[in-house]
């Protein structure tokens, strides 16, 4: 369908994710799938050579040294979701559900847990046919995996638990087979891959950040609401005002509440006979207060779009005996150099530069054009 929203492992930006959490149709880049059976060919080769490698052939944890015969991979596999399926509490919202488990497909699909072709096909099946499991909210440990959730999670897949079908409560294999589509069997490591992860956080914390751009600009509509029934002045929201400190939320609040309030009939009826000097603070110093929520909820703008140069602005240090800025006429006293560095580049290759380099500091070399 033309509507569906296809991800893309690497690339989903924001605004798509916000599509998933909304409820859009969806379906994994089928580009994806052959690097995914490469990674899962490299864990059958392992589990064919017989050496020894965690999660895949050996216990979890302080059983890392136990080595687990080939006949009992998938029993292992089997073992681990189904023992961290400990969560407690009322299940997690099935807006929540669904974003967790397109987090968790993206993130397999990126070919570097060893997952099977089948496995994340079902998952990706799961999402489009609305087959969301029943997760309970509490049980993650954070930082360190949201094992009880998605553990919860891969179950339904396994035909354990429990699943929604809209608003229909189901045993997991009852649900499956609602959806046609039948339970696996996990391969080795899979367990261990659709366990690890920060997917049920990372869900929760983008379903506040939606949420919260929503009741931002209910803000904004009830702020603009609130001047026009106080007649209230739109003078604190000219723009030159909030140039001069330059704050873009600041600018961009500002220049909302001003659009809201265009062409009021309110604020005409006033305008010439106000007696007020000026409104409350709560009226008048809506762009600084609201400016601050609107740059945290704001996607950052690149900070460079033309092209590197070679302009001396940025120092990346290697093991390379130093030099000095070719172009800048300034002492060396005005230019300190650690005695490893060497190379100088402008501040706008600051994003392309290998990770392998250190960037020891930022200094403006008297010839180097402004950026």
């Amino acid at each position: 369908m033309s509507n569906t929203l296809v991800l893309r492992p690497g690339h989903v930006t924001l605004a798509q994710w916000r599509q998933v959490y909304r409820g859009a149709p969806l379906a994994l880049d089928p580009a994806a799938l052959p690097v995914v059976r490469a990674s899962a060919a490299a864990v059958a080769a392992i589990v064919a050579k017989g050496a020894p490698v965690y999660g895949i052939n050996t216990g979890f944890g302080k059983l890392a040294s136990v080595r687990i015969e080939r006949e009992d991979l998938a029993t292992l596999q089997r073992n681990i979701v189904l023992s961290h399926a400990a969560g407690v509490g009322e299940p997690m919202p099935a807006s929540v559900v669904r974003l967790m488990m397109a987090l968790k497909l993206v993130s397999l699909a990126q070919g570097a847990s060893g997952i099977r072709e089948e496995t994340l096909l079902l998952l990706e099946a799961m999402l489009v046919k609305g087959v969301l499991p029943v997760v309970p909210a509490q049980g993650s440990v954070g930082a360190s995996g949201d094992l009880a959730p998605l553990s919860h999670l891969a179950s339904v897949m396994l035909g354990v638990g429990e699943a929604f079908i809209g608003d229909e409560r189901l045993p997991a294999a009852d649900a499956l087979a609602r959806a046609g589509l039948q339970p696996i069997e996990l391969g080795a490591k899979e367990g261990l891959a659709l366990l690890n992860g920060t997917q049920f956080s990372t869900a929760y914390a983008l379903a506040g950040l939606f949420e919260i751009e929503t009741v931002f600009q209910a803000a904004l509509v009830t702020g603009a609401l609130s001047v026009e029934a106080a007649k209230g002045s739109d003078t604190p929201f000219d723009p030159r005002i909030h140039a001069i400190r330059g704050q873009r939320g600041q600018i961009a609040t500002a220049a909302t509440l001003r659009t809201l309030m265009q062409g009021s009939d309110i604020r005409e009826s006033h305008r010439d006979n106000d007696v007020r000097v000026q409104d409350p603070y709560c009226l008048r110093c809506q762009p600084q207060v609201m400016g601050a929520r609107w740059t945290s909820c704001a996607r950052p703008r690149p900070r460079w779009k033309s092209k590197p140069t070679a302009c001396p602005t940025i120092r990346w240090c290697s093991p390379i005996p130093a030099k000095r800025c070719p172009v800048a006429t300034s002492t060396p006293s005005r230019w300190p150099l650690p005695p490893t560095c060497w190379r100088w580049r402008c501040a706008r290759s600051v994003r392309s530069a290998s990770a392998a380099w250190r960037c020891w500091s930022i200094r403006r070399c008297p010839a180097c054009p402004p950026s």
